[in-house]
């Protein structure tokens, strides 16, 4: 069991996957499985790493998604937040046969900005792998304060994901560090054209790591999914506006 992903399943339905974003774990989705799983059986993991999954760890997208692969459901709908939206499409583009449906929230095919493509600055991201390797507990307050910025509600945003965080064990360095890689690296927007599953996009119309004029840019890949703005959140929707994402879920799963 050493090796095995720690997961937690509740409730009854077709099965749902819910993947955290960096830095977190599975306790950020406790409200929103409160309300998820009187819908769906839905599954909550610590990615490797993280949480109570942080003795293990994965330096590649593909190595997360065997890892996941493992215990995953036979088919699930897959619901991945900011990172955990790149595993998950990951997922749905080189392991389709798993994946019933796509939603991701917050999340970007590529998140590092360059020239031609809106997203985190690289000396951002720099700058939080330096200071990850002198200090990973203030970095990731740090990380959290930015992903609530611009809320309504930022502050207690950040009280709740603090809260999650430090419910669980600490992440593990080396993982974080791969996580900041992928995050800086990663560019998925070349496989797109090939994805084969119904896609929902969720955005935060107030996020300043994921802007939300990548919307429209991910829109021109991908023509046929869906998408949705949250008006009054940033980069964590599920949080700020738990109701109105439940119901985007919801309504989705159904169709």
């Amino acid at each position: 069991m050493d090796n095995a992903l720690h997961w937690q399943v509740s409730g009854q339905g077709n099965d749902l996957v819910l993947l955290h974003g960096w830095g977190m774990n599975g306790a950020v989705w406790d409200q929103t499985v409160e309300a998820l799983n009187q819908h769906y059986r839905v599954h909550v993991v610590d990615l490797p790493g993280y949480g109570h999954s942080a003795h293990l760890h994965a330096s590649t997208l593909e190595e997360i998604a065997l890892s996941l692969l493992e215990e995953a459901p036979e088919q699930a709908i897959w619901l991945g937040w900011s990172l955990g939206g790149l595993v998950a499409t990951h997922m749905a583009l080189n392991h389709s046969e798993r994946v019933s449906k796509l939603i991701t929230v917050a999340s970007s095919p590529k998140f590092a900005a360059d020239r031609h493509w809106r997203g985190i600055q690289p000396k951002v991201l720099d700058a939080f792998t330096d200071q990850l390797v002198e200090d990973f507990q203030t970095t990731i307050e740090r990380f959290m304060a930015l992903q609530a910025m611009g809320s309504p509600s930022a502050r207690q945003d950040v009280k709740q994901l603090k809260k999650a965080v430090l419910s669980r064990p600490t992440p593990n360095p080396e993982s974080l560090l791969a996580g900041l890689a992928m995050l800086a690296n990663v560019d998925l927007r070349p496989q797109l054209e090939t994805l084969s599953v119904p896609m929902l996009r969720l955005y935060g119309r107030l996020d300043g790591l994921v802007p939300i004029k990548v919307a429209t840019d991910v829109e021109k890949h991908l023509p046929e999914t869906q998408q949705y703005v949250f008006s009054q959140s940033s980069h964590a929707p599920f949080m700020t506006e738990l109701d109105a994402f439940c119901h985007q879920i919801v309504a989705f799963g159904e169709k």
